[in-house]
């Protein structure tokens, strides 16, 4: 089916990107290393997480071992809604279902594959990397056994500082977690289906 196709091509794709941007970082820069991108604004900032997106943990070793088996769960279920929809995607007119928007679809595709990019890191990478310090670059190795793995996040947007006059934020950057690209594909996706889709699945 050429649309199973393409967005099997689309969430290929997102996962490589994601993946060939965490081993780029981890293999050339030092824990905690940062590069301004634009200026103070934008900035690769090389940071590890053992929890969920944007920097937020979980539960020790259990919780972690909870949290890619979640993951991994949800993986498998958001495949398979997704090849659901796509058979209803191509519903013939006339019929009494109607045929799933190819947004929906894109969405939910943006989300699956940011889940599966952060599953590869918890699956792997402490099994196919050296730990990163603060004075020593990863190199491949070993430093965490199956499942337990961190997170590689890079992206950050500190774009002000709230004024010390305002209560409870004063001094506080603006947007302080750094976060991924498979992050970013979550966030987006999300966004996109509550904005452009929530008709589609209030009603289905």
């Amino acid at each position: 089916m050429k649309k199973g196709k393409s967005l099997v091509f689309l969430g290929v794709l997102l996962v490589v990107i994601d993946q060939v941007i965490k081993v780029l970082v981890k293999t050339n820069m030092t824990l905690g290393e940062s590069i301004p991108v634009l200026g103070n604004w934008f900035q690769l900032v090389f940071v590890e997480n053992k929890g969920m997106a944007f920097g937020m943990s979980f539960g020790g070793v259990i919780g972690k071992y909870l949290l890619t088996a979640f993951r991994i769960i949800l993986f498998c279920v958001l495949c398979w809604w997704i090849s659901k929809l796509v058979k209803r995607s191509v519903i013939p007119s006339g019929a009494e279902e109607s045929p799933v928007p190819t947004g929906v679809l894109v969405g939910l595709t943006l989300i699956t594959a940011g889940a599966f990019g952060n599953i590869v890191d918890c699956l792997c990478y402490g099994l196919i990397f050296s730990e990163s310090t603060v004075n020593a670059v990863a190199t491949f190795g070993h430093y965490a056994p199956f499942m337990q793995g961190k997170v590689v996040d890079m992206f950050y947007f500190p774009l002000w500082t709230w004024p010390d006059w305002m209560p409870g934020l004063g001094g506080r950057i603006f947007f302080e977690p750094v976060f991924n690209f498979a992050d970013s594909c979550v966030t987006v996706g999300a966004i996109y289906l509550i904005l452009f889709h929530w008709k589609f699945f209030s009603k289905d």
